[in-house]
């Protein structure tokens, strides 16, 4: 492999972590995570975000760069717009839940998390073919490239969320802690109505 290619790639990967950290990455996969007392499944619901973002990436990614196209900038700041409807709902969502959450039902949370993971690629996609197509040169590095910055995404929001799911822990075996499911949500709304406004105004100006 070409050192400049390898390069390319590396970004890619140190890319894709910092990318995972995002607020809104980090808010919506919180209130997630912050409903189970388990450590392996709070780290789960990070891996399964960063697939759902990935197969986003990859599939969009890929055919635009292969049409020779770009998502449209009023279609990508619609889709930015939604995240924030995402996790205003997200938010309230986690409040209206019962503090005390049975083990049958924590299975749900992987499904969930590849969806958030899916609606914050379709959000992400227009800026990452952008990136990808000034750093490739062909259609199977554009593809290596995104493969690399996904795998980047899932290993960053796996450190985020096995750090995120430590208190529990320490905590009751027979509960979480209210506050802290209460407290991500509540974030997770603010947040959201902030995104948008934030994009709702370029869309609506």
């Amino acid at each position: 492999m070409q050192s400049g290619l390898l390069s390319v790639l590396l970004l890619g990967f140190t890319l894709g972590i910092k990318h995972a950290t995002e607020p809104d990455h980090v808010i919506a996969v919180s209130t997630i995570a912050s409903q189970t007392k388990k450590l392996s499944r709070s780290s789960l619901a990070g891996v399964f975000w960063g697939l759902g973002h990935t197969a986003t990436l990859l599939v969009i990614g890929v055919t635009a760069i292969a049409l020779g196209q770009h998502i449209p900038e009023n279609v990508a700041t619609l889709l930015e717009f939604f995240v924030g409807v995402m996790l205003v709902y997200l938010g309230i969502n986690g409040i209206r839940k019962n503090p005390v959450i049975e083990e049958g039902k924590q299975q749900h949370f992987h499904k969930k998390s590849f969806v958030i993971g899916v609606i914050h690629g379709l959000a992400g996609s227009a800026a990452m073919v952008l990136l990808t197509a000034a750093a490739a040169d062909t259609g199977a590095e554009a593809f290596q490239y995104i493969l690399l910055f996904g795998a980047g995404t899932i290993v960053g929001m796996l450190l985020f969320t096995t750090l995120l799911g430590l208190p529990f822990l320490v905590a009751s075996k027979k509960s979480i802690p209210l506050f802290l499911m209460r407290a991500t949500s509540l974030i997770s709304i603010v947040y959201g109505l902030y995104y948008m406004i934030q994009t709702g105004s370029s869309l609506f100006s």
